[in-house]
């Protein structure tokens, strides 16, 4: 083993005459480089879309949400909720919301949005963080508005906003007119989803109540696990347990359409991967073939020597191990150098209304680099045999005698 890394080793440093041979191995190294670095990114940010977007959802939405069929309002009772919270110990929190849609007017815009009415605790934990304007503490007629939509109205915190709504669901009349309430902006919240905070507006649950004439009513609860990972199982008990009206939702049903998109981006991957490897087992094979070409008469001296076609075997699959390796580190140390630049001056931007989120999500994760990292060194191998095998089949008194 140690005369075959030695001779291997002349044949890397050797320069004379070699000219060629060590432009189409750096051009190998290179192609291994970026098909390896491609493939990390892509699983890098293909990653961070799934936990980014998905954590935003959940946070945003909790786990699973109890409303009514066809959308009606639902009694506000506190039996409900400590029926559940007895009977279900895999459910951590349960509270109450409204939902219901509306148009809001600023002095320049007007839209149609979507108004949550939370209650404090839940405002806490769905809004806090995402809060880069003002204040989440609410009191009557305070409204909070996301960026985007901030942006469209023209508006800011402590800038008043003019709310239309149905009340007690019904087309207005004499008897029943539209409920017209002004808010005053009391905070701007921006998720990342651009989507999302162009729609939600979000209420005091009191001042929700009034608005909509729903008094003693709610649109529904939600709820939030201990364990996200039961939250099928317990979500068709709680659907059995409630029944008719109650319709029992997850998250991942809701936004069905957001977790679907994020699984078919998954898909090319294993093309795209494959296609890359194909690229750099035939590079490794083209150039192992050019250096025994040019090495066949070196090759016949060892043999004439002694070397037998084990060692001429080993010497080869070292020379494609050192192509293989090259190409890998420098691949890995490019995909984590791009990865940290885009991350810390998000180069790249996103289409806002394609993509859920306003820049490039990236989760960097050491499997990716090991799996891509792994399968590019066993097809590499696997493809260094074959020129390696023709090496050891030249004839030494032809070898020696080839020009």
């Amino acid at each position: 083993m140690f005369i075959s890394f030695y001779v291997a080793r002349k044949y890397l440093k050797s320069k004379k005459d070699s000219r060629f041979i060590s432009t189409i191995s750096l051009i190998t190294i290179s192609g291994i480089a970026i098909g390896v670095c491609v493939v990390i990114i892509a699983l890098t940010i293909l990653d961070g879309f799934q936990k980014v977007v998905s954590e935003k959802i959940i946070n945003l939405n909790y786990h699973i949400k109890v409303s009514s069929f066809g959308k009606r309002n639902l009694p506000d009772l506190i039996d409900v909720e400590r029926y559940i919270l007895r009977d279900f110990p895999q459910i951590k929190i349960i509270h109450p919301f409204i939902s219901k849609l509306a148009i809001i007017k600023s002095k320049k815009f007007t839209d149609g949005i979507t108004i949550n009415g939370l209650k404090r605790e839940s405002l806490d934990i769905t809004l806090k963080k995402y809060i880069i304007d003002g204040d989440i503490n609410l009191s009557n007629n305070e409204i909070i508005l996301g960026k985007k939509l901030a942006e469209k109205l023209f508006v800011k915190p402590g800038d008043r906003v003019t709310i239309f709504s149905l009340k007690h669901d019904q087309i207005p009349t004499q008897d029943n007119p539209p409920s017209i309430m002004q808010f005053t902006v009391k905070g701007i919240y921006e998720s990342g989803m651009a989507e999302y905070d162009d729609m939600n507006a979000y209420v005091d649950f009191s001042t929700a109540q009034e608005l909509f004439g729903m008094k003693n009513e709610i649109s529904g609860y939600n709820i939030k696990l201990n364990d996200i990972s039961k939250i099928n199982m317990i979500s068709d008990k709680l659907q059995d347990y409630l029944g008719y009206p109650y319709y029992v939702q997850t998250v991942f049903n809701i936004h069905q359409n957001i977790f679907t998109w994020l699984e078919l981006q998954k898909e090319p991957i294993p093309i795209i991967l494959g296609l890359i490897i194909f690229v750099a087992v035939f590079n490794i094979v083209g150039t192992l073939l050019m250096i025994i070409l040019e090495r066949t008469n070196v090759i016949g001296i060892l043999r004439s020597l002694g070397a037998n076609r084990k060692l001429i075997l080993k010497i080869f699959l070292i020379h494609g191990a050192y192509l293989t390796i090259s190409g890998l580190l420098l691949g890995n140390l490019l995909a984590y150098i791009l990865t940290i630049i885009q991350e810390k001056f998000n180069v790249i931007s996103l289409p806002e209304k394609i993509y859920f989120v306003t820049k490039v999500p990236l989760y960097i994760s050491i499997d990716n680099y090991l799996l891509v990292s792994t399968i590019t060194i066993l097809i590499s191998f696997i493809a260094s045999l074959l020129p390696a095998y023709i090496a050891t089949k030249v004839q030494p008194i032809s070898a020696i005698r080839f020009d």
